[in-house]
């Protein structure tokens, strides 16, 4: 039996998403900025793409502009406003358990002259609000939290945020890193008070290399690709017209029924966390249930390396992660447990199990078995 349970780091394309990529690949592949017919074919792909995120969202389709995927969504919407707006100040503001692609994004823009603070997280990964107020200052021009924790599915109270920041300026940028939120949650930024949203296509069964930031029209952002000047010039290049259709199909059927759907993978969260909670020697970390994400669940093996249990798991079929598949193949501490403050003998002996719709209450049941006849045997050669 196989048991794919890896699934914020990607997900499998859906055979809906898959045959619009290739429909578009071998059909309608004109240039969408060509002016003949093949390009006009295009061009209506990338267009009803635009007002499905739109109309998802309940924002204007103008302010939708799509991207090569979550890590250059964030790229964009960091350096892009950070620059545009830095006569009006230096000041930035995180949190310490941002993924790769907003944390190493702050520490260029800190090389730029750019002042960030990394709000604090308490043992949940939940971020501090108190922080956030006594870190808002008259130079703050952005502040960037992401929606749910990629490693441990902490869920951010983005509302309470939009609401500190914008009562402290209203003219404070406010973007969202929604790449493990979107397709699990209903969003609208304008309602929540978000300014900018990023979003990843193959985190909710889309194809990779796809992405869109929602930019709110009265924002002001410089672009960060230069070149032909499409999508009003902010993000330059000939648009991935097949990813893009795909994305928006795999994003149409993820929020088909999208409050049953989610009930079931909390199903299947809660059935995970109970079992694996009943083995000896581990810790879930986090909270568990309605508190945090559906789909995400961190959990640590005392007197287990990570590494070791992932390939042993995966001699069984069973793929799972040690942290972020997000930033490179070579396991590291996990900066988001460290800054939890878990118990330094576990940093090391963690892994993350994540789900999706399509995953079965009978793969969450295999998983749990092979994990108790493993853990006692992989124990007996740990060093003392």
């Amino acid at each position: 039996m196989e048991a794919y349970l890896d699934n914020s780091a990607t997900t499998r394309c859906s055979a809906k998403a898959a045959e619009m990529v290739m429909k578009v690949m071998r059909e309608d592949f004109g240039n969408p900025s060509a002016l003949h017919t093949k390009g006009v074919e295009a061009e209506h792909y990338v267009k009803e793409a635009r007002a499905f995120f739109a109309k998802n969202l309940k924002v204007d389709e103008k302010e939708i502009c799509f991207t090569s995927g979550g890590t250059e969504s964030n790229n964009l919407a960091l350096i892009g406003t950070a620059m545009a707006n830095r006569r009006a100040g230096n000041h930035l503001i995180t949190t310490s358990v941002e993924h790769a692609s907003v944390d190493n994004t702050m520490k260029y823009l800190e090389e730029q002259g750019f002042r960030v603070t990394y709000l604090p997280v308490d043992e949940y990964g939940v971020v501090s609000l108190e922080a956030l107020k006594e870190a808002l200052c008259p130079e703050t021009i952005l502040v960037s939290v992401m929606y749910v924790n990629n490693e441990v599915g902490a869920v951010q109270p983005v509302d309470e945020i939009a609401r500190i920041v914008k009562e402290h300026n209203p003219n404070t940028i406010f973007h969202v890193d929604a790449i493990q939120a979107y397709g699990k949650y209903r969003i609208y930024p304008k309602k929540e008070g978000i300014d900018l949203l990023s979003v990843s296509g193959h985190k909710i069964h889309g194809p990779k290399g796809t992405g869109f930031l929602y930019v709110n029209s009265k924002v002001k952002i410089h672009s960060i690709v230069f070149g032909g000047g499409q999508q009003k010039g902010l993000r330059s290049g000939t648009e991935n017209v097949p990813g893009i259709a795909g994305m928006a199909e795999a994003a149409a059927e993820c929020y088909e029924n999208l409050e049953e759907k989610i009930d079931r993978l909390y199903a299947l969260k809660d059935r995970f966390v109970s079992q694996v909670s009943a083995l000896e020697g581990t810790k879930v970390n986090g909270h568990t249930g309605r508190d945090s994400a559906p789909q995400i669940v961190s959990v640590s093996f005392r007197n287990v390396r990570s590494e070791v249990l992932l390939h042993a798991l995966e001699e069984k079929g069973i793929y799972v992660s040690a942290g972020s598949a997000c930033s490179s193949n070579k396991p590291s501490v996990s900066r988001t447990l460290k800054n939890m403050e878990i118990d330094k003998e576990l940093l090391g002996s963690t892994l993350r199990f994540s789900f999706c719709f399509d995953t079965t209450e009978e793969e969450i049941d295999y998983c749990i078995k092979e994990l108790g006849e493993l853990l006692p045997v992989l124990r007996r050669y740990v060093r003392r």
